[in-house]
């Protein structure tokens, strides 16, 4: 459903000690993920998920970073932007769907995401 929080990430200094923390807290179970960047990504329930990543690798947002739903990934873009606010051009997460990181009118930042999986990596030039 568009507008429903459907991902978020956690930046940690230490990952390791992060996943440890919410696997004992909540009893997530998290899965490494293959990717040039560390990501250890866990299932909450059928429409959210987490992932937990080293905190120099999240492009400098601090704190959680929250991911919203959206059908149409290319009309939210256009649409955050023709607002006021402004959005990355869409990313694929490969096999899962696409992404944009956005700023808000009042400077919050937050991400898009649009379920396909077909979505796959672009081609290497």
């Amino acid at each position: 459903m568009a507008g429903e929080i459907v991902h978020f990430e956690v930046p940690a200094q230490d990952a390791a000690r992060a996943t440890g923390f919410y696997r004992d807290l909540f009893g997530w179970s998290f899965q490494d993920m293959p990717g040039p960047v560390e990501y250890h990504l866990t299932q909450i329930s059928d429409v959210l998920g987490a992932g937990i990543h080293p905190a120099d690798q999240g492009g400098g947002i601090p704190g959680l970073f929250v991911y919203f739903g959206t059908d149409d990934i290319e009309q939210s873009i256009a649409q955050a932007r023709a607002l006021g606010g402004t959005a990355e051009d869409k990313q694929p997460v490969p096999g899962m769907g696409w992404f944009s990181r956005c700023v808000d009118t009042e400077g919050n930042h937050f991400g898009l995401f649009q379920a396909d999986p077909s979505a796959s990596a672009p081609a290497s030039e």
